[in-house]
């Protein structure tokens, strides 16, 4: 009965469904038997079957009715790990909303059979980061019938390569990522505009960016539209042809006054207050951060919530802020907050000229973030700098921090220590109750 106790685990607990389930059956003269059983258990929870709109719950499984809008028949693939499978996607919708179902190997050959305009009953799970997927488990055709229109929702739809011209707003510095066989590659994330909207822009290839700075229009010929939970993304690959054009395209960033409705915003500030990075638990088991912040433009202030990397940001008071295609969203308060995310960017402002580095110093984390000090003058540094540590650090000042390009450990220098030890402590003073903490203890 795992199966179906994983449709309410949401709601009541293992041992209240057997018990309701031992109720059910004796209620019934054990004229059914513990399947039917189940599934009456089910429906009386009100889960026996959801709308679509209702995939984004929080049980384990679901079931549903959807009417096929579009079959993309099997297609074989290579695994990481050298083997060979199958997947197949069918979109489903009915009257509240359209979601992408997912089978896979030997549940892919059924898209053979199934047509557009067939209403199927689904049992499937969340397809892991995929918010708009469901795997499917289970499925058969079903004699009922769901009215909706059978145009494909965009979010849904496949890939397409597009001609775009675009004024490049901001470029990430590259980072490396690990892929699950053990191999990484360079991604290189930013965002630009087409003078309408601001739009998240990716390559796996870093060296397209090596002549393109931020604030120059450039026009792309193949680039590969994906829509996102956050809206479409630009992709960069080896199929893309990138180059310098003269267009002069329009940006500029909202004032907060203007920042009311629910939707996509750019927006400039600075830090007028900011809490800890928090941890969460996602719904899958992975591991989140979120950070709230204010952000103020001298006559009025703007909530707005960071995640993901963007939380791990190091910020401090007064920092000045340019934010990107941030979604306004109503908060739990009810006032409205900027959400910036995966979609979303970041970017500090310097303070002052940029000058190389090169420093040793004392690491204390403290709440606004971690910083380097030797006694005389604190920065704040980006990376995770072990508390209490003594670094050494090399890279570029602006203002009041620190971007590290490179830090070694160094050990504490004991005749420091004993200098500082006789400078506090009276030898023989009965009186002197000073206690030394070290490092460690700040």
């Amino acid at each position: 009965m795992h199966f179906h106790y994983a449709l309410v685990d949401d709601l009541i607990s293992k041992e209240e469904f057997e018990r309701r389930l031992e109720a059910k059956m004796q209620e019934c003269g054990d004229l059914i038997d513990d399947v039917t059983a189940a599934m009456l258990v089910v429906g009386e929870l009100d889960r026996q079957h959801v709308k679509i709109s209702g995939l984004s719950g929080r049980s384990t499984l679901f079931s549903f009715f959807g009417k096929v809008i579009s079959v993309t028949p099997p297609q074989e693939f290579t695994r990481q790990e050298g083997g060979k499978g199958w997947v197949a996607h069918l979109i489903l919708a009915d009257e509240t909303g359209q979601v992408r179902a997912v089978l896979w190997d030997e549940k892919a050959g059924a898209a053979i059979e199934i047509e557009s305009g067939e209403v199927l009953e689904v049992i499937g799970k969340h397809a892991g980061k995929l918010q708009n997927d469901i795997t499917v488990l289970a499925l058969r055709k079903s004699p009922c019938e769901i009215d909706c229109g059978m145009s494909v929702h965009p979010r849904l739809a496949p890939p397409e390569r597009k001609d775009i011209r675009i004024r490049i707003l901001h470029i990430d510095d590259p980072k490396t990522i690990t892929r699950r066989d053990g191999s990484s590659s360079e991604l290189i994330e930013g965002c630009g505009t087409d003078g309408t909207r601001v739009t998240r822009v990716v390559t796996w290839l870093p060296e397209i960016f090596d002549d393109i700075l931020p604030d120059t229009t450039v026009f792309i010929r193949g680039i590969l539209v994906k829509a996102r939970n956050w809206g479409d993304e630009y992709v960069i690959d080896e199929k893309s042809e990138v180059t310098p054009d003269d267009t002069s395209i329009p940006f500029s960033f909202s004032t907060f006054d203007t920042v009311k409705t629910e939707g996509d915003w750019s927006v400039e500030g600075s830090v007028a207050s900011l809490q800890p990075v928090r941890v969460f638990s996602s719904r899958d088991g992975r591991t989140g951060h979120v950070r709230n912040i204010v952000l103020s433009d001298g006559t009025a202030t703007l909530r707005a919530v960071l995640w993901g990397d963007r939380a791990l940001m190091p910020l401090v008071r007064g920092d000045h802020l340019f934010v990107y295609n941030a979604r306004l969203k109503p908060g739990r308060s009810g006032e409205p907050e900027l959400h910036i995310g995966t979609g979303g960017f970041v970017v500090v402002a310097p303070r002052g000229q940029e000058e190389a580095i090169e420093m040793e110093g004392t690491v204390i984390v403290t709440r606004e973030g971690t910083f380097l000090d030797d006694g005389r003058v604190r920065f704040l540094v980006n990376g995770s700098l072990p508390h209490g540590h003594e670094f050494r650090v090399m890279g570029i000042r602006s203002g009041e921090r620190i971007t590290i390009s490179s830090s070694e450990e160094i050990g504490k220098d004991a005749g420091k220590v004993r200098s500082l030890l006789s400078k506090l402590v009276v030898p023989g003073d009965s009186t002197n109750t000073f206690t030394l903490h070290g490092h460690e203890d700040i």
